[in-house]
């Protein structure tokens, strides 16, 4: 081969190659930037509202999860506030949520889907986007249902437990059917929370409907007589109020309110069928 023609492919090799080269390192410098704009986004979503689910069971479900990013994210002091903060509301939500839709060993359109319309509905457009994301990444994890439910019993208040459970069934039937298999999940999850068979009685009535439901989300017996049902009814308006869930902020409370709701239809449901005024 001729020394000029030689020189001509030499030289259109290294044009080549530093190309290649100039183009993989600016694709590597965009990569880099997404992921540490996408890093940035998770920490103003979830750190700054986070407690104590930065430790336990949950805490170490998001490492695995997110890795360097949430390690970042833990470094500083970290305390168990006295109070659930929506951020831990949230994740509590996402890693529970996430047991529930692997309980069948399936995990449906369905159930992300409604998971995201309700996220958009009480959290916002972006919120929605990002805890699909986070959910996602949740659920290739492995969940011990019963560590990650006793966390959130030993650290979220009564009502926000209740809350959530009522969340939880929403995702089981998100499908208009209420999987077994996903019903006793969420029964684990409810004792290992720590809440009472009777008010795990009572929300799952508001999805199971039956000829006794009023009653059981009542927590009351058919034969209750009618100044019991009256009492009966005052607790559960208490214990439900929406109020109750005013520290996890105003969406939180607006979801809340469809509990409420359900109690009050239960009571006057009663009433007509007993024709009480």
């Amino acid at each position: 081969m001729p020394k000029i023609e030689f020189m001509g492919w030499f030289l259109t090799i290294i044009i080549i190659l530093i190309l290649v080269g100039y183009f993989y390192g600016r694709n590597e410098s965009v990569s880099k930037t997404k992921k540490k704009h996408g890093a940035k986004s998770y920490a103003k979503w979830v750190g700054g509202g986070l407690g104590w689910a930065f430790g336990g069971p949950i805490g170490g479900i998001l490492g695995f999860a997110f890795g360097k990013m949430f390690e970042d994210m833990q470094a500083g002091t970290y305390a168990h506030p006295s109070n659930t903060l929506q951020g831990d509301f949230k994740i509590s939500l996402l890693v529970l949520s996430a047991a529930v839709m692997k309980a069948d060993g399936s995990v449906r359109k369905s159930e992300l889907d409604y998971v995201k319309r309700f996220f958009v509905t009480n959290f916002g457009q972006s919120s929605a986007e990002e805890s699909l994301l986070m959910l996602r990444e949740i659920l290739k994890q492995d969940i011990n249902i019963q560590e990650v439910s006793r966390q959130v019993g030993q650290f979220m208040d009564y009502s926000s437990r209740l809350q959530l459970l009522h969340y939880l069934f929403g995702i089981a039937q998100s499908d208009g059917r209420l999987p077994q298999n996903e019903v006793n999940t969420i029964s684990a999850i409810a004792a290992y929370m720590g809440l009472s068979p009777s008010d795990f009685d009572s929300i799952k009535a508001m999805f199971v409907k039956d000829s006794n439901s009023a009653y059981k989300i009542l927590e009351i017996q058919p034969e209750a007589s009618d100044s019991e049902i009256k009492k009966a009814y005052h607790e559960m308006a208490r214990k439900f109020h929406p109020d109750k869930v005013n520290h996890l902020g105003e969406d939180v409370r607006k979801a809340a309110e469809i509990k409420f709701k359900e109690v009050t239809a239960a009571y006057e449901q009663i009433k007509k069928e007993r024709n009480l005024v």
